[in-house]
């Protein structure tokens, strides 16, 4: 009788499971922090946490965009959108290729793993039952079943068919990306991360992790907040280009359904496009050493003009903008400096001096040495 108990409770944790797997993943609602979420992530003014998601993947509106932005430009983070939440299931997905596994998983995979395991907890419970030692004195020497036989071999093919037509689909429109709007260079370096732009003027940033004060302070969730985020426009196919420096790393942000693997010595290429603006992050997926846990990944989508100033900003250059008449002339333009007059550099005028507040856009900022990040004495 113990045993039998047993197998009961084992068999109905298989057959609920899925089912709680769906009942925790709703896409349309945020669930709300607790006390210790909230205390990670402190209250902003202004702040839209609460929010719920009206249209998952779509752009937000212009009001509520607004909001989220801090007054240095940087995106404020809303708990449940782009970040772990404590839920079971899935993050809420903000790419096509994301919303379209999401439907993968929870239309299809979760009813038939849910059917199966009724249907094999049902099996079990009647040969319990049927076949038990005090019903049967004699037991069978049934050894074939020509039926029986055919059906479990002709269903399983059948079920692995009906997963693997919009299986290969999915893998096939990974795989198969759009014509790149962006190109990011992502390099792994122990213990944080690289991007250069080479469609921008190839400038490069560094991005190191957050300490848990700083953290704190700027309102980032723990162990997630960078110092340098890497921005992308909104509405735009961003393809990444993704390599290490010394050892295999994991570029992946689980909100974009993107996890791509960084190998020294190896171009990966992967992509994404997220029409909605706001911050995501995600993690290294890959054990490379000892501060494996702090160099995480934040993905900041702006909209296009303010994605352009902050280009600008970093001293790079926008695709078909002006390019200077030489290596020292200046490219002075609204975005990268609009309290400047327009300026013209020319051979003859060499008497000239350029205006001290005109900023050269086309100068490739200095390389940061930094290599070390914020969490020494963890």
């Amino acid at each position: 009788m113990k045993i039998l108990l047993r197998i009961l409770v084992l068999a109905a944790a298989i057959g609920l499971a899925p089912g709680a797997a769906v009942a925790q993943h709703n896409p349309n609602v945020v669930p709300q922090p607790t006390a210790q979420e909230k205390s990670a992530l402190p209250a902003q003014p202004g702040d839209i946490s609460a929010t719920p998601l009206t249209s998952v993947g779509n752009p937000a509106p212009a009001e509520v965009a607004a909001k989220a932005i801090e007054p240095s430009g940087r995106a404020k983070p809303q708990y449940g959108i782009g970040m772990p939440d404590g839920r079971l299931g899935f993050q809420d997905q903000f790419t096509p290729i994301g919303e379209e596994a999401a439907w993968f998983h929870n239309q299809l995979l979760v009813p038939i793993i849910t059917v199966i395991s009724l249907f094999v907890l049902a099996l079990l419970l009647f040969a319990v039952v049927r076949y038990r030692r005090s019903a049967n004195p004699t037991p069978s020497r049934t050894t074939h079943n020509t039926l029986i036989e055919v059906i479990w071999t002709l269903v399983p093919v059948l079920i692995l068919v009906v997963i693997a037509v919009p299986s290969i689909k999915l893998l096939a429109r990974q795989y198969s990306p759009p014509k790149a709007d962006l190109t990011v260079k992502v390099i792994g370096n122990q213990w944080y991360w690289t991007y250069q732009y080479p469609d921008n003027g190839d400038f490069e940033i560094v991005s190191n992790v957050l300490s848990e004060e700083e953290a704190k302070k700027r309102g980032e969730p723990r162990l997630l907040g960078v110092d340098e985020r890497m921005v992308v426009p909104a509405g735009a196919t961003v393809k990444l280009i993704v390599t290490a420096n010394d050892v295999i790393h994991s570029w992946g942000v689980p909100s974009f359904w993107t996890k791509m693997d960084a190998i020294p010595g190896r171009l990966n290429e992967t992509w994404f496009k997220v029409d909605r603006p706001g911050v995501y992050y995600g993690q290294c997926f890959e054990l490379c050493g000892a501060r494996h846990a702090f160099m995480p990944i934040a993905v900041e989508v702006m909209p296009p003009a303010q994605f352009a100033a902050w280009v600008a900003s970093k001293g790079g250059t926008m695709p078909g903008a002006a390019k200077p008449t030489s290596p020292d002339a200046t490219v002075n333009s609204p975005i990268s400096n609009p309290a400047s007059p327009a300026v013209t550099a020319t051979s003859g005028d060499e008497t000239s001096p350029a205006p001290t507040a005109v900023v050269d856009a086309t100068a490739k900022p200095p390389v940061s040495t930094q290599g070390s990040t914020n969490s020494e004495g963890r």
